[in-house]
């Protein structure tokens, strides 16, 4: 596990992440892009009050399961984005038959939580030097990118990136995550969406989502909700 510090000085992890094991676990493709009004946590009305900001990182249930933990984030949707085709399945994007990657769209409180703090996240919780791959998981549906929606953004990632390279965070490996300019984002079906919550006895969850999640939490203590319990 290799420890950096970030130009924000919080402690990050690079993380291995494992996706594939977890196609046995699916439904049947028909089933595909149900609405997901009856799983999301607030309406579409009260979700419009956020700001929205696009990440890929590998597996979306663990990249899902990261984001939900920071505040000022109420919701977290997995999908697909990067890619060309329109209305992508699970079943094109995770054996790789699509130019789109696993993603999330995450829906924040710019006064509680800023973009940058959401661009230290992402590169404090995958290992972006790694092309096409995150851990066991190959190919380009696991590629690290950073979206943005504006030049505001592209530059909050830019800069982000450059400050790593500076500070040879990656001792020397150069990071691979593209930054790409949000065209479409496609929302996973049903299923998908708390995963982790919903199947915390599955053997991905247990082996792979879980331990990612917990270092996570190590390293970004001071970014997390407060625990209800």
């Amino acid at each position: 596990m290799k420890i950096y510090i970030s130009i924000l000085l919080v402690a990050a992890v690079v993380f291995s992440t494992a996706c594939q094991s977890k196609n046995k676990a699916q439904k049947d493709s028909s089933q595909n892009h149900k609405e997901l009004a009856t799983v999301l946590k607030l309406s579409q009305e009260e979700l419009s009050k956020y700001e929205t900001a696009y990440f890929a990182s590998g597996c979306f249930w663990c990249v899902e399961a990261i984001f939900e933990s920071v505040k000022g984030i109420p919701e977290v949707v997995s999908g697909y984005a990067g890619g060309s085709e329109e209305n992508p399945t699970y079943e094109q994007v995770g054996r790789g038959l699509s130019s789109h990657a696993e993603a999330v769209k995450v829906y924040y409180d710019p006064d509680v939580i800023s973009f940058t703090a959401l661009v230290q996240v992402f590169f404090g919780s995958h290992d972006p030097t790694t092309l096409n791959r995150q851990g066991p998981d190959r190919g380009s549906q696991y590629r690290s990118i950073a979206f943005y929606e504006n030049d505001e953004e592209k530059k909050i990632i830019e800069s982000y990136i450059r400050a790593l390279k500076d500070q040879n965070v990656y001792d020397g490996n150069p990071i691979t995550t593209e930054v790409v300019k949000l065209t479409k984002f496609y929302d996973a079906e049903e299923y998908h969406q708390d995963y982790e919550k919903k199947h915390p006895k599955n053997s991905y969850i247990t082996n792979v989502s879980i331990p990612r999640l917990n270092r996570f939490k190590k390293n970004f203590g001071d970014y997390l909700k407060e625990d209800p319990h």
